[in-house]
């Protein structure tokens, strides 16, 4: 019961996911307080797991990867839930809601379950997963160049004799708003596609799927998009930050790749 109770509270989790991406693409937080009202829930839903799975098994269940991650977002929700309600930090929201979710869906994905139904539909979430992530990584492409382009036209801006080249670059503002809106993109698509991987790879090699160390880079850069998507519209980081942040989330992302190199051959196997 106790691995149900943690997937009601993922699937209301849920809901926070959707006011984080709603409030990066589209800058909306009509969905708000929905989504609050659904993350509180999921947090009693997830202490009733927590209590369930350590009566269950007379011990606290943090003995594994999968136990220690639910057992940390659950703690993560519940001092967001308590920062909410103390200083009314709503920004915040657009970080902790996808990292309390991801983390405690991770959480659910420790049992193993019966193995693919067919080839077929194996491959073909496989190919889902590719293309988001291909999808993903060229936003964030777009962000990096445009973060570069914005370091160039404001130190110009800055230099007593511009150079001709100056002239044919976009404004700053046009800039800063194509960083934002590719780097939101970018980071829907690289949450989606890490879910995707996540599902597959458990049914693919069960429980041990979390020891791989090509998971643990992807978890790795996912978490540091994560950082720059909360530095930017939190913090307000612009300008130098920004870019250089940026830069150092493709490096990663291109570590990434290169780890999951071998994923084409995957496509190929029975």
């Amino acid at each position: 019961m106790s691995v149900i109770w943690l997937r009601v509270a993922v699937a209301l989790y849920s809901l926070g996911l959707l006011h984080s991406i709603l409030m990066l693409v589209r800058r909306r937080e009509q969905l708000y307080h929905v989504a609050l009202g659904a993350f509180a829930l999921g947090a009693v839903f997830h202490f009733v797991s927590i209590v369930d799975e350590g009566i269950l098994t007379n011990r606290c269940p943090i003995t594994n990867t999968f136990e220690t991650l639910s057992f940390c977002s659950f703690l993560v929700a519940v001092l967001y839930l308590f920062i909410q309600w103390r200083y009314k930090m709503e920004s915040l929201s657009a970080f902790i809601f996808p990292l309390v979710f991801v983390m405690s869906l991770i959480g659910t994905l420790g049992n193993p379950v019966s193995a693919w139904t067919s080839p077929v539909v194996r491959n073909a979430w496989l190919t889902v997963h590719i293309v988001l992530v291909l999808l993903g990584f060229a936003a964030l492409v777009v962000t990096a160049v445009a973060s570069l382009l914005y370091l160039f036209q404001e130190r110009e801006l800055k230099a007593k004799k511009p150079r001709k080249f100056y002239y044919r670059l976009p404004a700053l503002g046009t800039l800063d708003d194509l960083i934002s809106k590719s780097m939101a993109i970018g980071f829907v698509l690289m949450t989606l596609a890490v879910i995707a991987a996540s599902t597959w790879a458990f049914i693919e090699m069960k429980a041990g799927w979390i020891s791989q160390p090509k998971i643990a880079i992807s978890f790795f850069t996912w978490g540091i998009y994560l950082v720059l998507v909360c530095l930017r519209t939190t913090a307000g980081w612009r300008g130098r930050k920004a870019a250089l942040m940026t830069v150092a989330v493709v490096g990663f992302s291109i570590l990434t790749w290169a780890a999951h190199s071998s994923l084409g051959a995957l496509l190929q196997k029975q």
